[in-house]
Formats: structure tokens, sequence, C-alpha cells
């Protein structure tokens, strides 16, 4: 009778090898790839800040309490030669008042109007996502999420969705394929701080302001060092996709735009939000699109400190529209000058506004990214980026 002791055993060297101590190996090192994952898995940050949608009872939609025909919100600095309407202010169009078209958002940012949808879209920075208002019945929805806590976006001249992400420091484009290219991350070799706004030339070139809002903290982006050594505006080309510095003087490069003939180029410096010496204006350069050479700079225009303006657009007829906010209450709104720096009027909005963009079918509907909403009023006026 053989007994279990005699029975040969499976785990015996085999070949020269210990079946036992191979299975003991084996264990262990399928442990430490199970560890090497938890700890590489816990390493990689979130994709920014992805916070929930306001809770407070939404503001009322439709036009502002106590809206009459002329609108007081529109506020010209010129007095008026007849009694129906600022005369000379181009925001007054007639029937028309101050709405607040969407709302529940925490920091509306950015926003771009696509003509061939009938659609604007803006950034909700907090909130890591990009949202759609439909200008045809009114209808928001999410456009994306996460969406990198997108920050500036802008529309070229094939119809495709350009976006300035915080978190990801990255200025992005969206195909119509609905891929994601990446258009600039790095400026020799090293990450840019966070893209915030963006605008693109009639050459395709591409234009964008890099201050350091969106590394700041992890309430718009994820806090982190920054790796340029200055804050930058910068031009991607449009055949090489090189990445090249335009001007570098700047304490914080904001909001940016070409006047109609794209002759001139304005940029804001919010740097008043780094401290009280700071500048809070608006900068305008002599430009050439085609080798990215700006000269001439000079102030066109100051803000009324503590507030600050960090979006511009500008009209057909060569006028310059800012955004106004983070100061004095009554200077919330958008402002407008003429081309050379005389204060046309102000269109007053109760919250701090960071933005906005001309739309509607005949790019004259102005829409105002202010705080927790989006609000619109018609103009006499029409945008005059093109798309």
């Amino acid at each position: 009778m053989t007994s279990l002791s005699s029975l040969p055993d499976p785990h015996a060297q085999a070949g020269g090898l210990d079946r036992r101590k191979l299975l003991r190996g084996a264990t262990a090192l399928a442990a430490t790839a199970v560890t090497m994952t938890a700890a590489s898995a816990a390493t990689v940050a979130p994709l920014g800040q992805t916070g929930a949608p306001t809770l407070q009872t939404p503001l009322p939609l439709g036009p502002l309490p106590g809206a009459r025909y002329p609108d007081s919100r529109l506020e010209s600095m010129k007095k008026p030669k007849v009694s129906f309407g600022p005369t000379g202010f181009p925001a007054f169009a007639g029937t028309m008042a101050v709405e607040r078209v969407a709302t529940g958002f925490r920091w509306a940012e950015g926003p771009v109007y696509f003509p061939a949808g009938r659609y604007v879209l803006f950034s909700d920075i907090p909130n890591n996502r990009i949202m759609r208002f439909s200008e045809d019945d009114g209808h928001v929805s999410v456009y994306r999420q996460p969406s990198m806590n997108s920050n500036g976006n802008t529309i070229d001249r094939q119809g495709r969705l350009l976006t300035c992400e915080h978190s990801g420091r990255r200025v992005t484009r969206t195909e119509l394929d609905g891929s994601i290219t990446i258009i600039a991350d790095k400026y020799n070799g090293k990450k840019l701080n966070s893209p915030n706004d963006l605008v693109v030339a009639s050459d395709d070139s591409i234009w964008f302001c890099d201050p350091g809002y969106g590394i700041g903290g992890y309430y718009e982006g994820i806090k982190a060092e920054p790796e340029q050594e200055k804050k930058g505006v910068y031009r991607v080309d449009p055949k090489s996709g090189e990445v090249k510095v335009v001007v570098d003087d700047f304490v914080e490069p904001n909001g940016l735009c070409f006047a109609p003939d794209e002759k001139k180029l304005y940029i804001c410096d919010t740097g008043f939000t780094d401290g009280p010496d700071n500048p809070s204006h608006i900068r305008v350069f002599d430009v050439d699109i085609g080798s990215g050479k700006v000269s001439n700079g000079k102030v066109f225009a100051d803000m009324p400190k503590p507030s600050i303006t960090d979006g511009l657009r500008c009209d057909t007829a060569g006028r310059l529209w800012c955004s106004v906010g983070w100061g004095d209450p009554n200077e919330d709104g958008v402002r407008c000058y003429t081309a050379d720096g005389d204060l046309l009027g102000k269109i007053h909005i109760p919250e701090t506004v960071a933005n906005m963009c001309f739309g509607g079918q005949q790019r004259n509907r102005l829409y105002i990214c202010g705080s927790s909403s989006l609000y619109a009023v018609y103009t006499s006026a029409q945008g005059a980026m093109k798309p």
C-alpha cells in the first residue's frame, strides 16, 4: 500500500524549477501589479472641478423687472436729439429691452454664436461644462461635460468650435465630426499657463491670451505652478502650427479682438485682480496678421477701478464693445466705445458681466454672459466677427 507521503510532490522541482516558488512569485507579482495600478490611478488628477448646478430659486426669464420702451438700462453718453430713445448709442434698436434668456449657472463665460444652428455656446467654468442656448425656441442644454473647465470660445471660418481650456491648459478645436484637435498646449517645451480667450483671423491664424487664472486654484481649473515666465498673447500659424509670442508685457492678458479691417488688435489687461497698482484697461495695437507682429501699443480705454473688463467685440462700424464687472454694481454691464476711444453708452446688467458676443440671423443681437445668467438685447449694430 502506498502512503500519501510516498506520492511524488506535485510542487517539487520539475525541469530544474520549483513550482511552489513559481506560484508564490506569480502571486506576489500580481499583487504588486495591482498595487502599482492603484497607486498610478491615485495620482491622476480629475479633469477639473465638476460641480453641481446652482440650487437657488432660478432668476425669472424674459424682460427684466420694470422694463419699458425705451429701456432705461441703456444709458447714452450723448444727449438725445429727440425724445424717442438715446440717439447716437447703437445699443438702442427701438421696441426692445434687455432680457434674461437663461439662468442657473455658476460663472458664465466665453459665448460664441453658431449661425448655421442658431445657437449660442458658452462656458459654465466651475461646473466644467459648455452650455448651449437654442435661439429658435429658448431651449438650454449641456453641450459638453466635462469641458476641461473651458473659458473662451470662438468659431473659425470653417464653422468649427475653438476653445480655451483651464484644466487642460490648452487650446483645442472641435472638428466637424466631433473629434478634438489640440491646437496649442506648450510653448518652448513648457506647459501654457491657462489659455483664457481667443480669436481667429481671416488667414486662419489663431490668437489667444494666457494669463494665470486657471491655475490659481481648484474652482475654475487645477492649481499648479506656472511654467511660462511671462503671461503672453500668442499666435498659432495656420500652416505650420507654430506657436509664437505676440506680446508679453501684460500683467494679466485677457479678452481680445480684431477691428473689422484687422489692422488693430484690442487686448484687455485685468492685472488689477493681482494688485491695486496694476492696470484695468484695454490696450490697442497696430497689427500685421500675416507676420504676427504688433506695434505702437497704447491704452485705448481705462476702466473705473475696481471694475475690470475681460471680454471684447467689435461691430461692423468699428466700435468696440466691452464687458464690465467685479467693481461698482452701477457699472456692471457692457460699454460701447468709438474707434477713437470715446464712450458712447452703457448697457446696465444686474450681475457682473464677463463677456459677450453678437448673434442672431442679422448679427444684431448682443448675448451677454452675466455671472449666473445669459442676457440678450437687440441693437442697431451688427457684429463684425465672421462667420
